[in-house]
């Protein structure tokens, strides 16, 4: 495990970014008439954030399997996040959500910066991620009204290529290629795949090394 990694990510994330996966290989192809990177005005605000911690010598990341009866994406593999609420950060919201949906209360998380603003069309969001990290595991407790289950990924998974897919899916009554992360049984892809892969796309780029 690169005990370096955190600090070594935050110097990257203070350079500019390329944007959320766009023309790259992270990306739905074809678009269909989605533009990932413009947000409308009335685009509903949400947070999500992107939390490495050490776990068994590696760096890992929490997700979660959204339940069936969820309005927005329900039954998706998600990063931990929802809506911004009146008065609040995107910073704030992001780490807010975290809790009410995975618990960890008074567990300290560093915000190590911003990925990329991405537009969702399906639900209308424009999302902020954040990569924060934890200095040990979170003791985390799902909250069973919001998450079905806890995905705890290695950072070193994601950045192998074998482990990267795609598959098929329909919008608008038209077939499109999604992208996917593999992880045992699930498939991460959409948004979520999209969010990771810029991460991975800067690690890759600045020659960190995870493990």
């Amino acid at each position: 495990m690169n005990p370096l990694l955190p600090e070594q990510l935050a110097a990257r994330l203070t350079q500019p970014l390329c944007g959320p996966a766009v023309g790259s290989r992270f990306e739905p192809t074809p678009r269909l008439g989605r533009c990932y990177d413009s947000a409308p005005a009335d685009a509903r605000k949400a947070a999500v954030l992107v939390l490495l911690y050490p776990h068994r010598n590696r760096w890992h990341l929490p997700l979660t399997l959204r339940p069936a009866h969820l309005p927005d994406h329900a039954g998706q593999i998600s990063l931990p996040g929802g809506a911004i609420e009146p008065g609040e950060t995107d910073r704030e919201a992001a780490l807010r959500e975290f809790h009410e949906e995975l618990g960890a209360a008074g567990q300290p998380v560093d915000m190590l910066g911003r990925l990329s603003t991405l537009y969702v069309h399906a639900s209308h969001f424009r999302i902020e991620p954040w990569v924060g990290v934890a200095r040990q595991r979170p003791a985390m407790v799902p909250n069973v009204a919001e998450v079905a289950a806890l995905l705890e990924v290695p950072l070193g998974h994601l950045l192998d290529p074998i482990h990267f897919g795609c598959h098929e899916r329909w919008y608008q009554d038209q077939p499109y290629t999604a992208p996917h992360f593999l992880w045992e049984e699930h498939k991460i892809w959409g948004a979520t795949c999209m969010i990771l892969g810029e991460l991975v796309m800067l690690i890759e780029e600045s020659g960190i090394a995870a493990d």
